[in-house]
């Protein structure tokens, strides 16, 4: 059977993402690999690691080769939150050093909706059904 598990690209700032994912949403960093001072990347980022947020794995790296593109919210992580205090903290907290695409309120399609960039361009919908 196959497995499909998100995978994010950071330019030198994996590690830290992850960090903030974990502890944002109590989840779990499962391994990490860091490139040596032989490379190919920067010596000490990810040259792979693994992380678990609401029991889906999640994978990331640190790419040593600059792109001409970056995150995009036509591919977003989409959160059910069990209730409007968890919507709000979470709300605020990838929020801050990102940027409001959509600000919470009720749309019509749930009770209170929220979609943000987080500081790293992750792109994040969080729901209140």
């Amino acid at each position: 059977m196959q497995k499909i598990n998100a995978f994010l690209m950071f330019e030198g700032q994996a590690e830290e993402a992850m960090n903030f994912y974990v502890a944002t949403f109590d989840g779990a960093v499962d391994s990490v690999t860091h490139y040596g001072p032989e490379g190919p990347g920067p010596d000490g980022s990810v040259l792979q690691a693994t992380f678990t947020l609401g029991g889906q794995q999640y994978m990331c790296i640190d790419s040593h080769v600059k792109h001409g593109f970056t995150f995009t919210p036509s591919l977003s992580l989409f959160v059910t939150c069990d209730d409007e205090a968890e919507l709000d903290r979470l709300f605020t907290t990838l929020g801050e050093g990102g940027g409001v695409l959509m600000p919470l309120s009720n749309y019509g399609f749930s009770t209170k909706f929220g979609w943000v960039n987080d500081r790293y361009g992750v792109s994040w919908q969080l729901n209140l059904p």
